[in-house]
């Protein structure tokens, strides 16, 4: 039996900070030591075109094989990604105290798993974990959370919390220099230096991995 791992970054920087972060993230949860097959995969939205719900109803009575939303942009492909994760982790940067406008438009195409003649109910019981990337030590981490932990529940996931996480609402790790908001031109990759940050990835996916074992069980 095998746990399988779907990682979404919700920014439209390729290679930065929040994909090091997920990458890093998903890296551990294919070492971590159950008794299940873990494997992972990532999904960079920086590579997808996905576009808007336009709330147009297709997805209630519609939908086919291959086919669960009337838009014909990449987001299909993701949906059968989706489908078959039993852990879906939602990361993204920090933008104005929120989740990414990228992160919010791929959240919103999730209607179809909530009223689609096919696909409703699919992601009940999965499990839901939440990670971000802020400039600033105090810049959004749990507003950004709250973004995603919204979508769980309104998906009837189960959301995964830890205790020692920096925030027991998702893994939170900062960008700039020890989270001061100052900039340094020689750091391109500030999440790398966030030890803390990146630990707290690890602790929030091992909760989510134990989980998953006991929903499997």
């Amino acid at each position: 039996m095998e746990i399988k791992i779907l990682g979404i970054s919700g920014s439209p920087v390729a290679d930065g900070n929040a994909e090091v972060f997920l990458n890093n993230i998903l890296d551990f949860a294919e070492k971590y030591d159950v008794p299940f097959d873990v494997r992972t995969e990532a999904v960079y939205l920086s590579t997808y075109e996905v576009e808007d719900c336009i709330h147009c109803n297709f997805c209630l009575t519609k939908q086919i094989p291959g086919k669960y939303c009337s838009i014909n942009d990449e987001m299909q492909e993701i949906y059968e990604k989706v489908a078959h994760a039993d852990i879906i982790l939602l990361l993204s940067p920090v933008y104005f105290m929120r989740t990414s406008g990228r992160m919010a438009a791929f959240i919103d195409r999730l209607r179809v798993f909530i009223f689609g003649n096919i696909t409703g109910g699919m992601l009940k019981n999965k499990i839901g974990v939440s990670a971000a990337v802020a400039w600033l030590r105090n810049g959004g981490f749990e507003t950004t959370h709250m973004s995603h932990h919204f979508a769980f529940l309104t998906l009837e996931m189960i959301p995964a919390s830890a205790h020692n996480c920096i925030s027991p609402m998702g893994a939170s790790a900062y960008s700039s220099p020890d989270g001061t908001g100052m900039f340094d031109k020689k750091i391109r990759l500030g999440v790398e230096h966030d030890t803390a940050g990146l630990e707290s990835g690890r602790m929030i996916m091992k909760r989510a991995i134990e989980l998953s074992c006991l929903v499997k069980k």
